[in-house]
């Protein structure tokens, strides 16, 4: 599959791209290349493969979701651009 002058045109407007006679020559030819892959990775016979998750055979190490505040709460008040009360912050209050 080839793509022609024009569907380069509507592909650059559906994307919001402004390019040049250039670019689209360009972009016509990158475009058509990529295909080309596509179409080799067609002829490839997959019958028999079943899909993989990762090339690479790792097994996922998952912690346990425990709730903590990571003991880091001088350093995460001090990000505050008000002095911090009571180990929290201020803010103003925005509710009646």
């Amino acid at each position: 599959m080839s793509l022609t002058p024009q569907q380069v045109s509507k592909i650059a407007r559906l994307a919001r791209l402004r390019l040049t006679d250039e670019e689209k020559t360009a972009a016509q030819q990158e475009l058509n290349k990529i295909f080309g892959w596509i179409e080799q990775l067609k002829e490839v016979d997959t019958d028999n493969i079943e899909p993989l998750s990762s090339v690479v055979e790792v097994a996922t190490v998952l912690r346990k979701d425990v709730i903590n505040d990571g003991n880091m709460v001088a350093e995460v008040l001090a990000n505050s651009p008000v002095n911090p009360r009571f180990n929290h912050f201020v803010v103003p209050k925005v509710v009646e």
